[in-house]
């Protein structure tokens, strides 16, 4: 049976009551509940000044043509893959897709893969080469495809993904490796966050700066050791710089393994804005850094 992993989302988190409360409520209000069990206190939405607040408009108010596919895993690849040639960065082999994972019950691939729904987010299943796609692992991904993130959290970029599962090749090796996600706001990146051992019982989280020195910053993740630099951390920046170049703001997520950077995701609405930071100025500095489109250049209000 291929190991499963499962990063604590927000769904995940939230207390049925909760659950129940916010999908009973229109996305303004629902999204405020939900700021309000995270933080213990109301966003401001119309003026926006803390990242997660401006997370939350993004969620609210941004229905904007070029950040429809940033939720969707094979679009990603897509996007990353036509701008290889300027920033190196390598993405892995989609093995298969498609909507019935059953169509490939009883097959192996040539190398270690990974099965994730490519409509949402922090599922993961692991299988080795020539462990096959059985059938207790087919029934337990079963709601995978049933479940939309966009209708209980709101956020609009995963109500426009396909609706797949996906299998592509697991670049570990079968060891974690660490995933480095770029805080890139109008281009720039101002934050590293380095997630350790993400999908096993030891998730530990630090943050850096630009140059890697270390944030005295904490969330709900445990505090990890601090690590060296990656050799090619310059390389990194520069392309979590291109790849989220167009944006006023999108976390950029990347691994360095083999000597190359990889692409692991684009993230539009990191934790949904709902976990807070310790210290608050924290949350504070990042929300400064990103400037916001006006309402009038956004769509679907």
């Amino acid at each position: 049976m291929p190991r499963s992993g499962m990063n604590t989302t927000l769904r995940e988190s939230l207390r049925p009551v909760h659950r129940t409360i916010a999908s009973l409520l229109p996305l303004p209000a629902r999204r405020r509940y939900l700021y309000l069990a995270g933080h213990g206190r109301l966003p401001r939405l119309r003026e926006p000044r803390l990242f997660t607040e401006k997370i939350n408009w993004r969620i609210v108010h941004d229905r904007r043509p070029e950040l429809a596919w940033t939720c969707d895993k094979l679009a990603m690849k897509d996007y990353a893959m036509g701008l290889h040639q300027e920033t190196g960065v390598e993405v892995p082999e989609t093995l298969w897709s498609g909507d019935d994972l059953g169509a490939v019950l009883g097959r192996t691939f040539h190398r270690p893969w990974v099965l994730k729904p490519n409509h949402r987010s922090g599922l993961v299943r692991f299988g080795r080469a020539s462990e096959p796609v059985d059938a207790q692992l087919v029934e337990s991904t079963r709601t995978w495809l049933r479940d939309d993130q966009s209708v209980l959290l709101g956020e609009w970029a995963y109500s426009q993904a396909r609706k797949l599962y996906v299998i592509e090749e697991d670049i570990s090796a079968g060891e974690p490796l660490d995933d480095y996600k770029f805080l890139v706001f109008g281009g720039k990146v101002v934050v590293i966050q380095v997630d350790r051992g993400r999908f096993t019982s030891g998730h530990a989280r630090t943050f850096y700066t630009r140059d890697w020195q270390p944030a005295p910053v904490a969330d709900i993740v445990s505090i990890g050791e601090q690590v060296p630099a990656p050799e090619n951390l310059d390389a990194m920046v520069h392309a979590a710089e291109a790849l989220g170049g167009a944006y006023d703001f999108m976390r950029i997520d990347l691994y360095s393994t083999r000597g190359k950077v990889w692409l692991g995701e684009l993230t539009p609405y990191p934790a949904g804005g709902t976990i807070p930071f310790e210290p608050r100025q924290f949350d504070r500095y990042l929300g400064e850094q990103w400037t916001l489109p006006s309402l009038s250049t956004v769509s679907g209000r």
